[in-house]
């Protein structure tokens, strides 16, 4: 079963060395948006504070960033392709299957909050949600953040 875990791993940086090379979810969703952040996908929600705006409703073209966990070391990043209800969206993403580039993913909140704060993911090899809750930050938006006028 841990070969089966240690791909998800190589959602980091971008540094070409992953366990599936350059296909990786950072790497990809920067080239999709052209949101300028670097590093650990579970970096990004911190690293993008002040420079783009965060949400915790999904739009088209926003990034979705997964927490850091035991399976998911460096976290994961997706790209929301479109909206289906207030708590299913279907996401471009790389590396979630080890190697692979896939678009249209159907992602599902499963938050009690309905805040996004907890997923589950469409698993591709057995064709159905995965088991496997995942914890969220949020929503990186291309917008920038709500900012004090200078007169206020």
């Amino acid at each position: 079963m841990l070969c089966g875990l240690l791909p998800l791993a190589a959602c980091g940086g971008g540094s070409g060395r992953g366990w599936n090379g350059s296909v990786q979810c950072a790497p990809y969703a920067r080239s999709v948006t052209g949101l300028r952040l670097n590093g650990a996908a579970a970096g990004w929600w911190r690293q993008s504070e002040g420079a783009y705006a965060h949400t915790h409703v999904p739009a088209p073209g926003e990034v979705l960033v997964f927490r850091s966990t035991h399976r998911l070391p460096d976290g994961h990043v997706s790209v929301v392709r479109q909206v289906r209800g207030s708590r299913a969206i279907l996401v471009d993403q790389a590396n979630w299957v080890p190697g692979r580039i896939d678009h249209g993913i159907p992602v599902v909140d499963v938050s009690q909050a309905n805040d996004w704060s907890a997923v589950r993911v469409w698993w591709q090899p057995v064709h159905s949600l995965g088991k496997s809750v995942y914890p969220t930050y949020g929503f990186i938006s291309r917008d920038l953040p709500d900012r004090p006028s200078p007169d206020a």
